[in-house]
């Protein structure tokens, strides 16, 4: 919730493979007050439907405006296709399924403002079907992974390549066996992030680059307590969020293992915040040893902490951890390519989920259409389903979608 990523990107079909340009991409930052409500909305928080529909607006309208940003910088002020994955609120999960979703960022506020149709609610489909409605990057990992396996991109001789996007959740995309599994694997900067909130006061949300964590050492015991949580060991398909992985969550923890043995004061921040840089890279690397990863893949915000970065190549060794950069995808950017790449698959007529990993009853076309200024023509249905992702310039004068 820090900022709205943004990508301009060419895509173009080709019989079973999709050619895809990043022309540009940035993370445009929520006005303060936008993303302190956004935080404050989310669980254990209340959020009354006045508060949701000013919202929805306001989110809207900051994807507008992040949008014709993106076009007038990298689209010569064009496109044909916005698409939108939107900013997840709440992600209902019970009893190991997942039974709704919701993501704000009305896409009208998008279309008036750049008059270009809109693809939204991107995940509502696949849960619809039996998925989570996430990892939806595993289609766009599945892929790319694949293009760099067969040596389309620069790549060593590796057996097992797994990607983990660092969010606010990570997740990791592998392949195992036939088949291709995707599944979050628990906090990435959630639990940081609401660590500084708290001890801050509320003056910082995040640790940049890490640096308090990297000054402090690992609480071992309440490094134990946090690891014993059910979710870890729960099979995939699975998904989770910040309505779990949340302020109170610590602050039940930390009190829990703190009341056991101390009678007053709490840890230090710099202990505590490099205790839950060490529960993230632990999990996702005991999530990619169960996949035999000789090479870990990293995007999302995480990559810019790199207190984090050193804990997880320590503890995935000797498997090597690399940017997405060197397989040519941006690690900041890449969400907002899915976003495109998902939008752009849509509005050809093809599913864009993948139900090995979200555990979806099958293939799904996704997300719901939003015209522009013009009527809504929609293209020919593409009568191949892509199997590969090609990373390179596309004959295109126009960006396909943003």
């Amino acid at each position: 919730m820090d900022a709205v990523d943004v990508a301009v990107v060419d895509l173009a079909l080709s019989g079973d493979a999709v050619r895809l340009d990043a022309l540009g991409t940035d993370a445009v930052e929520y006005p303060p007050r936008l993303r302190a409500r956004l935080t404050a909305a989310l669980p254990p928080g209340r959020c009354d439907v006045a508060e949701l529909c000013q919202l929805d607006t306001e989110v809207g309208q900051a994807f507008a405006s992040a949008a014709r940003h993106a076009l007038a910088r990298w689209g010569g002020g064009e496109a044909r296709l916005v698409a939108s994955l939107g900013q997840t609120v709440y992600h209902w999960v019970e009893g190991g399924r997942c039974r709704g979703t919701l993501q704000l960022g009305q896409p009208a506020w998008i279309a008036e403002a750049t008059g270009l149709p809109v693809i939204s609610d991107l995940r509502a489909r696949d849960v619809a079907a039996g998925g989570h409605g996430a990892p939806l990057a595993a289609l766009l990992d599945s892929w790319w992974l694949a293009a760099a396996s067969a040596g389309s991109v620069p790549s060593s001789s590796f057996g097992t390549t797994v990607a983990v996007n660092l969010g606010g959740i990570a997740n990791i995309t592998a392949a195992s066996g036939p088949e291709v599994v995707a599944y979050d694997t628990g906090p990435a900067n959630a639990l940081l992030d609401a660590a500084c909130l708290d001890l801050t006061g509320g003056r910082h949300d995040h640790d940049p680059g890490g640096t308090l964590a990297a000054d402090g050492r690992v609480l071992d015991g309440l490094l134990d307590r946090l690891l014993a949580d059910p979710y870890y060991a729960a099979p995939p398909p699975k998904s989770t969020g910040k309505e779990y992985f949340n302020g109170d969550y610590l602050r039940t923890a930390l009190a829990s293992w703190w009341g056991d043995r101390h009678d007053d004061g709490r840890p230090g921040t710099a202990d505590l915040l490099a205790t839950l840089v060490e529960l993230t890279a632990r999990t996702v690397a005991d999530a990619c040893a169960r996949h035999r990863a000789d090479r870990v893949v990293v995007s999302g915000g995480g990559v810019g902490n790199r207190t984090l970065m050193s804990a997880l190549a320590r503890a995935v060794a000797p498997a090597e951890v690399v940017t997405a950069e060197a397989l040519g995808l941006p690690s900041d950017g890449k969400e907002a390519c899915l976003a495109a790449l998902l939008g752009f698959l849509g509005w050809h007529g093809l599913p864009a989920n993948l139900p090995s990993a979200t555990g979806a009853s099958g293939p799904r076309l996704l997300g719901s259409i939003t015209p522009g200024a013009n009527p809504l023509t929609l293209p020919q249905p593409h009568p191949q389903r892509p199997r590969r992702l090609l990373l390179g310039e596309v004959d295109r004068q126009l960006p396909t979608a943003i």
